[in-house]
């Protein structure tokens, strides 16, 4: 069933779906990366200042094992001096930790983004379900991963290995050796495997960052129906939009028909755009769009304006630019008051009416 689901699942996630999936936490993200850069970053920290770290550590050892504590020790107990010890070691790691946890924290926000989410500790009984939990630990998922897992250990014990297999003669001969040979030979090799497996866990983590992203799309891939239910959601019912459109054109075609008798007169472009003006010198400083329209609605303007008598005239330039400069409601602007009035004009000689024009010049 789930090979049969995830066959029909063949479209890519829309934004909305990426978005609720971040909104949820659920984000592609490596932490293998993260562990990898992190433990060379902590190297790299350690060849440049580790002498002086080790210094520390040296100089607090000597002073443990030295007769200055034994006093102390007697004196206040174990406790006291053991918090003392602890808070001087945090002090000497404290640079090293918080560069560490400011890369960390970049490092995660590179992968993921700012992202602030509290869907994750929302109650769940799925959690704490047996029978999901045993579907989860058989799941072939939980296979997969665990064979990646066994895969990256094989990896890093084999590196481990051919790594120390070069210096076998060296730490056979470690016991001939003075101690501070013997500490510098196991600085050395220690550093040797350590930065060996940092490169090999950050080249892991890119793979395991690649992997996570394929994962991660694919688990959010949607099907066909799935796009066409989330579009209906955005959009809204298909049969309700074609409703609301027929309210909105029937409300409409009513105000055309309740002013469209009362124009002086339509432009027309011929067939796009038709626009209906009115002028009355008493109540107007100029000439006033009462409706206009486009294609459809061009056409029923035209024929409404024919049925009550109200001249067309046909002026492209002028149709054109009322309609886009001009909305319901508003008077003509004064760059076109020349050609308005000029339409105003001829019609109303044709009308055989005379009112009082505008100023066009």
């Amino acid at each position: 069933m789930a090979e049969a689901d995830d066959a029909e699942r063949t479209e890519a996630p829309t934004p909305r779906r990426l978005q609720e999936a971040r909104e949820r936490g659920q984000v592609a993200k490596s932490q293998d990366l993260t562990a990898g850069i992190m433990l060379l970053l902590a190297l790299i920290w350690l060849q440049q200042f580790g002498q002086q770290l080790f210094k520390g550590l040296y100089q607090l050892t000597a002073y443990l094992l030295g007769d200055t504590a034994e006093p102390l020790l007697q004196a206040e107990g174990l406790t006291p001096l053991a918090i003392a010890v602890v808070g001087q070691m945090s002090w000497m790691m404290l640079p090293m930790l918080l560069g560490l946890m400011v890369v960390g924290v970049l490092v995660v926000l590179l992968q993921t983004g700012f992202l602030y989410t509290l869907y994750p500790l929302k109650p769940d009984l799925n959690k704490i379900n047996p029978l999901k939990g045993l579907q989860r630990i058989f799941s072939s998922q939980t296979l997969v991963l665990l064979l990646i897992n066994c895969a990256k250990l094989g990896i890093v014990g084999a590196v481990v290995y051919y790594t120390l297999v070069d210096d076998i003669d060296r730490m056979l001969m470690v016991s001939t050796l003075s101690f501070g040979a013997m500490f510098q030979l196991s600085a050395e090799i220690f550093f040797r495997l350590a930065f060996r497996v940092a490169v090999l866990l950050l080249i892991l983590g890119i793979i395991d960052w690649i992997y996570q992203r394929y994962k991660h799309a694919r688990s959010l891939r949607m099907t066909k129906e799935e796009i066409k239910e989330e579009m209906r959601r955005m959009e809204g019912d298909p049969l309700m939009k074609r409703r609301r459109r027929e309210v909105q054109m029937k409300l409409a075609m009513q105000r055309l028909r309740r002013v469209v008798p009362q124009a002086d007169v339509v432009v027309t472009n011929p067939t796009h755009y038709a626009v209906a003006l009115q002028y009355d010198a008493a109540r107007m400083a100029a000439p006033k769009v009462i409706a206009k329209g486009e294609d459809f609605l061009a056409q029923r303007i035209r024929e409404l304006a024919i049925a009550a008598g109200v001249p067309v005239i046909e002026r492209k330039p002028l149709a054109q630019a009322l309609y886009k400069l001009v909305e319901i409601g508003q008077e003509v602007p004064p760059s076109l008051y020349r050609a308005v009035a000029e339409v105003l004009a001829y019609v109303y000689e044709l009308s055989g009416k005379r009112r009082q024009l505008m100023n066009a010049g």
